[in-house]
């Protein structure tokens, strides 16, 4: 098939503004060009997703939702970035399939009716605003199984969530080294902002004593200050920004992930990438990371919002077995498992 994939549009490939979806989205490309589909990718401009053609395109980016209320309205600034790929994506659309959209906001939804070629939607989060919810809701109704989750608990968060497609997702995992003999450290990773309770995991290396390295953007400058400020006897230490195969090596050091969401967590990508590398997951048992730890088999789910279960599951670390945590990442979670279900999703909707 020809496809043509549409990027996210708060930020630029490889610059870790678009979270997850990002390496999703790198995922996905390598899985289908080695299954010999023909793929271009469309992305704001200043992105770098590995070899791959990347067609850049300039504006201004949109704003990320879960940064907004129930009652946000729909928004676009000047020049937008998402208005621009679409309309690329209207121009060349007769040269392609399908169109894989991977933007979470509302414009590509309520663009499909009126593009020829079929649209398929990848939605990366649960439910964060009635505006969403109402257009997706309105394309899972027109065209039925065109809209796709990563995981069951993001699908409950919609009143349609049945009729969605479940993907999970898929890994290189030749790219994730096993790491038998970890340091004694946490790792967290993911943007630095409120909705992803960073400050319950430095409250427990706190309570612990166990030193806590920190990866991903700084999306939120005061409310990393605002931690620091809380917590200023914290073992902690802020590590940047890695690309995979840098993130790679130094997470598969740490004795464990803390994963600590305060929302519904449409995935966890993070979480397969640790158990590649032998490193146990301790999560709060919400969103897609609950359904991707076994509890007591490859780290421990805590109750949301509890630190005292994140400092007894810190505690039960030794209980884990790093080789159960890295089989249980090639069993279920590979590449080409992916790719089986993409295919299967594309062969449905043309």
């Amino acid at each position: 098939m020809n496809l043509l994939l549409l990027s996210t549009s708060v930020g630029p490939l490889g610059s870790g503004l678009g979270g997850g979806v990002e390496l999703t989205l790198h995922n996905m490309a390598k899985t289908l060009v080695q299954r010999g589909h023909r793929i271009q990718i469309v992305a704001p401009a200043g992105s770098v997703c590995a070899s791959f053609p990347v067609v850049e395109v300039s504006g201004a980016l949109q704003t990320t939702a879960q940064s907004e209320g129930r009652d946000a309205w729909i928004t676009m600034p000047p020049n937008s970035v998402l208005a621009n790929l679409w309309d690329y994506a209207r121009q060349v659309q007769d040269d392609y399939d399908l169109l894989l959209n991977f933007a979470y906001d509302w414009l590509p939804f309520y663009l499909t009716p009126f593009f020829r070629r079929p649209i398929a939607h990848l939605v990366s989060m649960g439910s964060l605003t009635d505006a969403m919810d109402r257009v997706i809701e309105q394309v899972v109704l027109q065209y039925p199984g065109t809209v796709a989750v990563h995981s069951r608990a993001q699908a409950a968060t919609f009143t349609f969530g049945e009729r969605c497609r479940c993907l999970g997702n898929g890994f290189d995992l030749s790219l994730y080294q096993f790491c038998p003999e970890p340091e004694n450290y946490l790792g967290w990773v993911g943007r630095i902002a409120p909705e992803k309770g960073l400050e319950d995991a430095v409250a427990a290396a706190q309570a612990t004593n166990m030193p806590l390295k920190i990866w991903g953007v700084l999306q939120d400058a005061s409310y990393w200050q605002a931690i620091c400020t809380q917590y200023p006897d914290a073992p902690i230490c802020y590590e940047g920004f890695l690309p995979t195969a840098e993130l790679q090596q130094a997470l598969g050091k740490c004795r464990a992930l803390v994963m600590t969401p305060r929302w519904i967590e449409a995935f966890g990508n993070v979480a397969i990438e640790a158990l590649a590398c032998g490193v146990p997951v301790v999560a709060y048992r919400r969103g897609g990371p609950a359904e991707i730890v076994v509890d007591g088999k490859t780290g421990w789910l805590v109750e949301p919002d509890r630190v005292d279960g994140l400092i007894e599951a810190i505690a039960r670390l030794d209980q884990i077995d790093r080789l159960t945590c890295r089989q249980h990442a090639e069993a279920e979670y590979s590449l080409e498992a992916m790719g089986d279900r993409l295919e299967q999703w594309f062969a449905d909707i043309t």
